[in-house]
């Protein structure tokens, strides 16, 4: 995970799961306001990460999935 496109994918899923946490407490309605613009500009950049990111790789449909070889699909 040296990529910074999944770090912030994983950053901004931890952050939406605690924020529909905290609106099920008692938190006064500024901080989840503020929680909400944040949390709305977060998404728009991983968005905007996410596409424009360089990754690479050489592994085509060919390739089927690394973990189950398409020779072993019949088993």
């Amino acid at each position: 995970m040296k990529n910074f496109a999944i770090k912030l994918v994983w950053f901004t899923t931890a952050f939406v799961f605690i924020f529909v946490g905290l609106c099920q407490t008692n938190i006064a309605l500024p901080i989840l306001l503020s929680l909400v613009i944040f949390g709305e500009l977060l998404i728009l950049f991983m968005v905007y990460t996410v596409l424009t990111d360089k990754y690479t790789t050489t592994k085509t449909f060919k390739d089927w999935y690394g973990d189950h070889p398409m020779d072993t699909l019949d088993d």
